[in-house]
């Protein structure tokens, strides 16, 4: 019985703590756009790309 004195309390405040975090990324438009970074992952940008190496001087 003394433990659910500290866990009921415990429990309370990480349920209110979760749902100020959620609404709090609510806010910061963190859900805004779920498919836009999925497909930037699969976009290859020319910029990115790092430019072939030349060969070896010599004619290795």
């Amino acid at each position: 019985m003394n433990a659910l004195v500290i866990l009921v309390p415990a429990a309370l405040f990480l349920g209110l703590g979760a749902l100020v975090a959620f609404l709090w990324s609510l806010k910061g438009d963190q859900y805004e756009d779920l498919e836009g970074a999925a497909w930037r992952v699969l976009v290859e940008d020319e910029e990115d790309k790092v430019p072939a190496a030349d060969p070896a001087p010599g004619g290795r």
